[in-house]
Protein backbone atom coordinates (compact mmCIF):
# COMPACT_ATOMS: atom_id res chain seq x y z
CA UNK A 1 0.00 0.00 0.00
CA UNK A 2 1.26 3.47 -0.89
CA UNK A 3 2.19 5.55 2.15
CA UNK A 4 1.67 9.24 1.43
CA UNK A 5 3.43 12.03 3.29
CA UNK A 6 3.38 15.82 3.14
CA UNK A 7 6.41 16.04 5.43
CA UNK A 8 9.15 17.91 3.53
CA UNK A 9 11.78 16.04 5.56
CA UNK A 10 10.67 12.76 3.99
CA UNK A 11 10.82 13.97 0.38
CA UNK A 12 13.63 12.26 -1.56
CA UNK A 13 14.91 15.31 -3.41
CA UNK A 14 17.41 13.35 -5.52
CA UNK A 15 14.67 10.94 -6.65
CA UNK A 16 12.26 13.74 -7.53
CA UNK A 17 14.98 15.65 -9.37
CA UNK A 18 16.08 12.56 -11.30
CA UNK A 19 12.54 11.97 -12.53
CA UNK A 20 11.67 15.57 -13.35
CA UNK A 21 14.90 16.44 -15.16
CA UNK A 22 14.06 13.63 -17.61
CA UNK A 23 10.34 14.39 -17.90
CA UNK A 24 8.78 16.00 -20.96
CA UNK A 25 7.53 18.97 -18.95
CA UNK A 26 10.62 19.83 -16.86
CA UNK A 27 13.46 18.39 -18.95
CA UNK A 28 16.82 19.62 -17.78
CA UNK A 29 15.55 21.43 -14.68
CA UNK A 30 18.56 22.42 -12.57
CA UNK A 31 18.62 21.08 -9.01
CA UNK A 32 18.77 24.59 -7.53
CA UNK A 33 15.69 25.66 -9.51
CA UNK A 34 13.75 22.59 -8.41
CA UNK A 35 14.79 23.07 -4.78
CA UNK A 36 13.45 26.64 -4.88
CA UNK A 37 10.21 25.45 -6.52
CA UNK A 38 9.64 22.73 -3.94
CA UNK A 39 10.41 25.07 -1.05
CA UNK A 40 7.54 27.29 -2.22
CA UNK A 41 5.00 24.53 -2.91
CA UNK A 42 2.83 22.06 -1.07
CA UNK A 43 4.51 18.72 -1.83
CA UNK A 44 3.24 15.18 -1.36
CA UNK A 45 5.42 12.10 -1.65
CA UNK A 46 4.30 8.48 -2.06
CA UNK A 47 6.36 5.60 -0.70
CA UNK A 48 6.43 1.84 -1.12
CA UNK A 49 8.67 0.41 1.55
CA UNK A 50 11.31 3.09 2.00
CA UNK A 51 11.39 4.11 -1.67
CA UNK A 52 9.70 7.21 -3.03
CA UNK A 53 7.72 6.14 -6.11
CA UNK A 54 5.23 8.99 -6.49
CA UNK A 55 5.11 12.75 -6.17
CA UNK A 56 2.74 15.69 -6.66
CA UNK A 57 2.87 19.36 -5.74
CA UNK A 58 0.68 22.43 -5.74
CA UNK A 59 1.82 25.99 -6.32
CA UNK A 60 -0.70 28.11 -4.47
CA UNK A 61 -1.58 31.26 -2.57
CA UNK A 62 -3.65 28.97 -0.28
CA UNK A 63 -6.66 31.27 -0.62
CA UNK A 64 -7.87 31.60 -4.21
CA UNK A 65 -5.73 29.63 -6.68
CA UNK A 66 -3.55 26.57 -7.07
CA UNK A 67 -1.61 25.03 -9.93
CA UNK A 68 -1.21 21.26 -9.79
CA UNK A 69 2.26 20.35 -11.03
CA UNK A 70 4.92 17.66 -11.37
CA UNK A 71 2.71 14.66 -10.71
CA UNK A 72 4.54 11.41 -11.38
CA UNK A 73 4.58 7.73 -10.53
CA UNK A 74 7.69 5.68 -11.16
CA UNK A 75 7.20 3.63 -14.31
CA UNK A 76 7.58 0.30 -12.48
CA UNK A 77 4.66 1.18 -10.19
CA UNK A 78 2.13 2.62 -12.64
CA UNK A 79 -1.31 1.18 -13.18
CA UNK A 80 -1.87 0.46 -9.49
CA UNK A 81 -3.80 3.58 -8.50
CA UNK A 82 -0.82 5.42 -6.99
CA UNK A 83 -1.28 8.49 -9.21
CA UNK A 84 -4.91 8.76 -8.21
CA UNK A 85 -4.02 8.26 -4.53
CA UNK A 86 -1.36 10.96 -4.41
CA UNK A 87 -3.45 13.50 -6.33
CA UNK A 88 -6.40 12.76 -4.03
CA UNK A 89 -4.24 13.28 -0.94
CA UNK A 90 -2.87 16.56 -2.28
CA UNK A 91 -6.28 17.89 -3.29
CA UNK A 92 -7.64 16.98 0.17
CA UNK A 93 -4.97 19.10 1.87
CA UNK A 94 -6.68 21.73 4.09
CA UNK A 95 -4.58 24.48 2.48
CA UNK A 96 -6.23 23.77 -0.88
CA UNK A 97 -9.84 23.93 0.25
CA UNK A 98 -12.19 26.72 -0.84
CA UNK A 99 -10.07 27.81 -3.78
CA UNK A 100 -11.80 29.50 -6.68
CA UNK A 101 -9.60 27.90 -9.33
CA UNK A 102 -7.37 24.86 -9.65
CA UNK A 103 -5.34 24.67 -12.83
CA UNK A 104 -3.07 22.13 -14.47
CA UNK A 105 -1.48 21.31 -17.78
CA UNK A 106 -1.11 17.75 -19.05
CA UNK A 107 -0.25 16.14 -22.33
CA UNK A 108 -1.93 12.78 -21.78
CA UNK A 109 -3.52 12.32 -18.35
CA UNK A 110 -6.86 14.06 -18.92
CA UNK A 111 -8.84 10.94 -17.88
CA UNK A 112 -7.11 10.84 -14.49
CA UNK A 113 -7.79 14.50 -13.75
CA UNK A 114 -11.35 14.40 -15.11
CA UNK A 115 -12.06 11.98 -12.28
CA UNK A 116 -11.26 14.82 -9.87
CA UNK A 117 -13.55 17.29 -11.63
CA UNK A 118 -11.00 18.96 -13.89
CA UNK A 119 -12.27 19.86 -17.35
CA UNK A 120 -11.04 21.64 -20.45
CA UNK A 121 -10.90 25.43 -20.18
CA UNK A 122 -14.38 26.87 -20.61
CA UNK A 123 -13.01 30.11 -22.04
CA UNK A 124 -9.54 29.36 -23.40
CA UNK A 125 -9.46 32.69 -25.21
CA UNK A 126 -9.19 34.40 -21.82
CA UNK A 127 -6.13 32.42 -20.74
CA UNK A 128 -2.68 33.51 -21.75
CA UNK A 129 0.80 32.34 -21.00
CA UNK A 130 4.38 33.42 -21.23
CA UNK A 131 6.30 30.23 -21.90
CA UNK A 132 10.04 29.79 -22.25
CA UNK A 133 10.73 26.09 -22.98
CA UNK A 134 14.50 26.68 -23.25
CA UNK A 135 15.03 28.46 -19.94
CA UNK A 136 16.84 25.50 -18.32
CA UNK A 137 19.29 25.17 -21.21
CA UNK A 138 20.38 28.78 -20.88
CA UNK A 139 20.65 28.70 -17.09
Amino acid sequence: MLRISADPAELDFDRVHAFLRDSYWAAGIPAATLRRALDHSICYSGFLGGEQVAFARAVTDQATFAYLADVFVDEAHRGQGHGRAIVCALLDDPRLQGLRRLHLVTRDMQPLYAGFGFEALSQPERHMQKHDPDVYRRG
